[in-house]
């Protein structure tokens, strides 16, 4: 989005928060005060009684998978085909597979992303489509017995945005219980941005173990991995490992307990949706006046223009996207004051001094390109 219009003095109080901290240490090798504070907090919104602190989202998932395997003692994994979870060899299966490898729609193929992954990895890692659970039933029952956990972006968002269908979080953590699997969200992308308690609060669904990121922190390289009081004992029984020296911080910590007590408070989330409505509705009146293939999709702070007409549901239906429009798309927004990232995956992040105005120029800028096309 193009760079905000007006000052915030809560972003100005996060950068007073850190630099403060900084003045008094950034690293003590140990917990600190506020740890418990920021925990708090995080328990409060995403209603997981115990946290670890970890430095980035690609830490969150890979913990989040240990305890997985070490609470229930197995070692297979089910995750979503196209969903990006980090860069650890655990989860890097399948991350947008070549179209000639990813294998039939209803039995993907799990492919290594990078070479250095182990086959023996990527051959415990089970791939599905999103929102089929047709498929997600069949694959546990061939498993039956062996599945840690089922890992999900509970919003999909390395392929543009792809919502759950309706009811589809809570059938998968029912399908993972019968199955004495966990259900793991990974909330990197959503934790703290579609809600204050991110999908968790959206959709009403409660996983056995979640994964944050930089967004609890204001951007700084922090993250947090919270579970059930009994997964999340298996680190104090010294069954399960979660160590790392920067974890829990102090200036992270400090940047996260600002952002989450002083910035992203529910004046934040009113002030979100109400940009969100005036994003969606904007883009939605452009495309309908020039009867264009696309839809908008819009969730508080978080948000995109898919470049189809039909609802995407998985990712062999963002194979359909025609990408030149994405591109073309992000070439007008660049050249008239808005900065996106590029490619047919694009999607935005609003912040708190983000204004009307700012998102007004992008629907403008979207206007004319609409303009363009239909001449």
């Amino acid at each position: 989005m193009p760079p905000p219009s007006r000052s915030s003095s809560t972003t100005a109080r996060a950068a007073a928060s850190g630099t403060s901290q900084a003045a008094r240490g950034t690293h003590f090798a140990q917990p600190v005060a506020d740890d418990a504070v920021v925990a708090q907090e995080l328990s409060r919104r995403f209603h997981q009684p115990q946290w670890r602190f970890t430095n980035s989202g690609t830490e969150s998932t890979l913990d989040a998978v240990r305890l997985a395997r070490g609470f229930t003692g197995r070692d297979r994994l089910i995750k979503i085909e196209a969903s990006y979870h980090g860069h650890h060899d655990a989860l890097l299966v399948s991350v947008e597979p070549p179209a000639d490898k990813m294998g039939p729609a209803d039995a993907p193929v799990s492919v290594p992303y990078s070479g250095g992954t182990p086959l023996t990895v990527v051959e415990l890692v089970t791939v599905v489509p999103f929102t089929n659970l047709e498929i997600l039933e069949r694959t546990l029952q061939k498993h039956l017995g062996e599945v840690a956990a089922i890992i999900v972006e509970p919003v999909m968002m390395n392929i543009g945005i792809v919502l759950p269908d309706e009811g589809y979080l809570a059938s998968v953590k029912d399908l993972a219980h019968r199955h004495g699997a966990l259900l793991i969200f990974d909330e990197v992308k959503t934790g703290c941005t579609i809600a204050a308690g991110g999908a968790t609060e959206r959709f009403g669904v409660t996983p056995d173990l979640v994964a944050l990121a930089k967004a609890i922190g204001g951007g700084l390289p922090c993250g947090a991995v919270g579970g059930r009081a009994d997964i999340m004992s298996t680190i104090d029984e010294h069954k399960v490992v979660q160590i790392g020296t920067f974890n829990g911080n102090p200036l992270t910590i400090a940047a996260s307990k600002t952002t989450l007590t002083k910035v992203l408070t529910p004046q934040a989330y009113a002030h979100f949706d109400a940009l969100a409505e005036a994003l969606e509705g904007g883009l939605r009146k452009v495309i309908d006046d020039y009867e264009l293939p696309f839809h908008p999709i819009a969730l508080a702070a978080r948000g995109c223009v898919t470049y189809r007409k039909e609802r995407v549901r998985n990712y062999r239906d963002y194979l359909t996207i025609d990408k030149k429009y994405a591109y073309l798309s992000w070439l007008y927004q660049c050249n008239r004051g808005v900065l996106m990232a590029p490619g047919a995956e694009e999607n935005w992040t609003l912040s708190v001094q983000h204004s009307e105005d700012d998102v007004l120029r992008y629907v403008r800028n979207f206007g004319e390109m609409a303009k363009a096309l239909s001449a």
